[in-house]
């Protein structure tokens, strides 16, 4: 299996960045993690997400959503508001959260 970004989508949609760093401990964030992965599938208008990691211990999630009621759904779905709240508390030293409409996107895949 390849690794490949997530196909583009029909414009206009939603993607929200998630740049985060994390604090040296960080007990419950990878099991929380998983639970808000399979959480954020249950919302309508979800698309997907994608993450990197860079050695240094920046984090970045791009998450697409259709709409804005998907992201709205997501942003106050209660359990995430309690994981938010857990991140700030104790697993992130610094995070910025950028929210955007795509207007264009495109991809291209290598034949092999």
């Amino acid at each position: 299996m390849s690794i490949q970004p997530l196909p583009a989508f029909e414009p206009p949609y939603l993607m929200t960045v998630f740049t985060s760093v994390r604090t040296g401990e960080a007990p419950g964030y990878a099991e929380t993690a998983v639970r808000m992965a399979e959480l954020v599938k249950e919302i309508p208008g979800y698309l997907g997400h994608e993450n990197a990691h860079t050695p240094g211990g920046l984090s970045i999630t791009v998450a697409y959503f259709r709409d804005e009621a998907a992201l709205t759904e997501w942003r106050t779905q209660q359990e995430h508001q309690r994981a938010q709240k857990q991140g700030r508390d104790e697993w992130y030293d610094s995070y910025t959260v950028h929210v955007a409409t795509v207007e264009r996107s495109h991809g291209f895949v290598r034949k092999h």
